[in-house]
């Protein structure tokens, strides 16, 4: 035997006896000796079949039985930050058993202001099988911090490095330190790498693509956070200034925004808006699949003439349509989307709707003025340091990236509309729509509200959409949705520009009775 022949034939031991300690608990175990700059590993468990992880909030549905798998936890950068605070970033990495791993890697995304490392199951987007049941190795991050008081924590900010983790520099970080000891204990690389988020993941899939071009194959982005501080002056007091204006007063004279449209001027909107719209897309079904091209204006549910029943009060509709317009400038433009009409912007359970705010608005305390000074309110809600603004992604692209964008047409927290336009703004430095839709696809969600529930079809395969487009080369016409809210029902969400339309015939609750126009 050669010199040469017998080098392979030792390196090829060498791998086969690592794949097989990967199988054992001392695969699992020796990870905890794993040294890498930085890096602490804190944990390295073999979890059997069979654990389910509970909701991660109230209404979620719980996750697993998943299979046997190896978790390892770590830290990053532990340190000493602002007020002698620790910090560090926090992340975990779920390894299936070598002989059942699919040979690819899948990070999941955080959402609010994240700092808490979620359980490395990537269920979210996924359709019925988590990644982890479905043989990727997955990890998650808390991004750099401990949440002390709930999911919006922010106070982690006075900390310089650790605001900087949040905003782009953790996820990159976990995500090299993930490909490690994956290649560790498979004694091989992941041949392919994905992202999975919505909200703050879906921002944080968008400043993966942006800053970081090779990290990842395939990035999932939902309902993005995009530019928090513009959607918080609108939610927070352009919306809110609109009803003060006509929303009645207490008896100190502050105005009761949860009163501000009563459930049957709801009903009514609704309604209106429903017979103009719903059977747009060949069906009425309660659902609005093309809602671009729902040309509703709300003035038709409006009192005229001393009417008072069966319509709404002209001041309360004026208003309606100034907050769904969007905030614009004292010299009229426009510094943050207006909303669409859609279904779920009356919905009352949960999350509220635009039409529908509580006491406390969409969130948490709003404004009760009845003026607002755009200008001045735009000039302090940007930041650049976490806004995925970047439009040039032709690396990204031309290494062969995927993208692909969702986002729930009745999101009261983030506007569709601004997640539309970022992807039509692909295409003036990216060689024209055309060639973006190459790489890059959106898709909007009828009914649904942010990340998820409102009367729509919410459940649907993000993840094997990308998995097919990088691996196959299949790029995502359409992605079949279902959802409790229509038990029974599944429709096509068709790639923009396209929208599912009833092709007239068959079962009008079947997704191939539809088709994308």
């Amino acid at each position: 035997m050669n010199s040469s022949r017998l080098v392979v034939w030792l390196v090829a031991i060498s791998l086969g006896a690592l794949a097989a300690r990967a199988q054992s608990s001392n695969g699992c175990s020796d990870l905890m000796g794993l040294k890498l700059g930085g890096v602490e590993i804190t944990k390295a468990d073999l979890v059997p079949a069979g654990k389910t992880v509970p909701p991660p909030f109230p209404g979620a549905p719980s996750v697993g039985p998943l299979p046997a798998h190896c978790r390892v936890d770590g830290v990053i950068n532990r340190r000493k930050g602002v007020d002698g605070q620790e910090f560090g970033i926090g992340f975990a990495v779920a390894l299936p058993a070598a002989e059942a791993w699919n040979g690819d890697f899948m990070m999941q995304g955080g959402g609010g202001g994240n700092g808490i490392v979620a359980y490395p199951a990537g269920a979210n987007y996924a359709g019925d099988r988590p990644a982890l049941t479905r043989g990727f190795a997955v990890a998650s991050t808390d991004t750099g911090h401990k949440a002390k008081t709930g999911p919006f924590d922010f106070s982690f900010m006075r900390d310089q490095q650790a605001y900087l983790d949040f905003a782009f520099l953790a996820n990159a970080e976990v995500a090299g330190v993930a490909k490690q000891i994956i290649a560790r204990y498979y004694a091989k690389p992941a041949s392919y790498s994905y992202f999975v988020g919505c909200s703050t993941g879906g921002r944080e899939g968008m400043i993966l693509s942006q800053r970081y071009p090779a990290v990842f194959n395939g990035i999932v982005s939902g309902d993005p956070a995009m530019r928090t501080g513009m959607s918080n002056l609108a939610i927070a007091q352009w919306i809110p200034v609109a009803y003060n204006q006509a929303a009645p007063k207490d008896a100190s004279g502050k105005p009761e925004i949860d009163k501000f449209l009563s459930d049957q001027d709801r009903t009514l909107f609704l309604d209106a808006l429903m017979k103009k719209c719903d059977a747009k897309d060949g069906v009425a079904d309660g659902m609005i699949f093309d809602p671009l091209g729902c040309e509703f204006d709300p003035e038709v549910v409006a009192c005229k003439g001393g009417q008072t029943e069966g319509c709404i009060a002209p001041e309360k509709v004026a208003a309606i349509k100034k907050a769904f317009a969007g905030p614009k400038n004292a010299y009229g433009t426009q510094v943050y989307p207006g909303f669409l009409y859609d279904t779920g912007i009356t919905r009352k359970d949960g999350v509220p709707g635009l039409l529908a705010l509580g006491k406390n608005g969409l969130f948490g305390p709003y404004t009760t003025a009845t003026e607002l000074d755009v200008d001045k309110a735009a000039l302090h809600a940007s930041d650049p340091l976490v806004e995925p603004a970047s439009t040039n992604l032709s690396t990204f692209s031309q290494d062969g990236g995927k993208l692909i964008f969702f986002h729930g047409d009745s999101d009261p927290w983030f506007s569709p509309l601004d997640t539309l336009g970022y992807y039509k703004s692909l295409a003036a430095v990216n060689g024209g729509a055309e060639k973006v839709a190459g790489w890059s696809r959106m898709f909007l969600v009828p009914g649904m509200t942010h990340c998820g529930g409102g009367p729509s079809l919410d459940h649907f395969d993000m993840l094997s959409a990308v998995v097919d487009w990088v691996e196959k080369g299949v790029a995502p016409d359409f992605v079949v949705a279902t959802g409790p809210a229509f038990p029974g029902r599944s429709r096509p969400l068709c790639a923009y520009p396209k929208h599912a339309q009833y092709v007239g015939t068959g079962d009008p609750q079947d997704a191939r009775n539809f088709r994308c126009q």
